[in-house]
């Protein structure tokens, strides 16, 4: 069940279920970070299992928490399952092929991967509202920095003064 993190007023906070993964990767190689605060392990899967067509892809939350980057968190809904029918009345749907966080883009040529980019200046995680199998996926030790430290905002406030984030709502 989707913690309380994040923006306090996001409407999946405490009534949507699903699976976490980070959607980060080293700018330099492209390949998943070499450092986790999430420990020595991952588990990485293929793009493709949890964005494509059959997807739905939503909105969910933007927020700094006086960081210099900025956090993003978007659902992936398998296309008329409970997720994807509880985030139809509640969150903004993306266009899988042309949005500013994550997109997934048919390939021009019979027998060629789609070609997956997401945004590099802020830190994406993605919320798949279905069971993932683990055959789908490999589970691999990392080595480099792991300690775990608490991405929780539940109890954080915004900064009031970054002008990324924060709107105006004019009368």
């Amino acid at each position: 069940l989707k913690d309380s993190s994040g923006s306090h007023g996001s409407p999946i906070n405490g009534k949507l279920h699903g699976v976490f993964f980070s959607c980060n990767t080293e700018f330099d190689t492209g390949l998943p970070p070499r450092d986790s605060p999430y420990g020595p392990l991952r588990f990485q899967i293929p793009a493709g299992h949890l964005l494509n067509p059959n997807i739905s892809l939503y909105f969910a939350d933007f927020y700094c928490m006086y960081t210099a980057y900025h956090y993003v968190v978007l659902v992936l809904a398998p296309v008329g399952t409970e997720g994807d029918n509880f985030c139809r009345t509640r969150l903004p749907r993306l266009d899988l092929a042309s949005n500013p966080f994550l997109t997934c883009t048919a390939s021009q040529r019979q027998g060629e991967e789609p070609v997956y980019c997401h945004a590099s200046d802020v830190i994406m995680e993605v919320l798949f509202t279905e069971p993932v199998n683990l055959d789908q996926g490999s589970v691999e030790q990392i080595s480099g920095h792991h300690q775990l430290m608490s991405l929780t905002t539940a109890n954080a406030k915004k900064d009031p003064s970054c002008k990324v984030c924060n709107i105006s709502v004019g009368r």
